[in-house]
């Protein structure tokens, strides 16, 4: 496992368009950041990963990837399936 602070360290552009889904787009942002106190939810993929890039505390975290497959967010069961 390789630990990676995406503060300092953010996902690059490219692996955003790739594991970002288009129908799903505000799944993958932190709606609980400070930052929607401040600005409306993105209303597109473009949008949401521009936000991303701009403030990477609006990915939702942890991202785990494990070869091809790539988890946005705490989830027990999706992360037992990896096994």
């Amino acid at each position: 496992m390789e630990f990676r602070d995406i503060l300092r360290d953010p996902p690059s552009r490219d692996f955003l368009l790739k594991h970002v889904a288009e129908d799903r787009f505000l799944d993958f942002v932190s709606r609980r950041s400070p930052v929607f106190r401040r600005r409306a939810l993105p209303g597109s993929k473009r949008e949401a990963i521009s936000l991303m890039l701009e403030e990477p505390n609006l990915i939702k975290r942890p991202i785990l990837v494990k070869g091809a497959r790539v988890l946005f967010g705490f989830d027990k069961s999706a992360y037992d399936s990896l096994k």
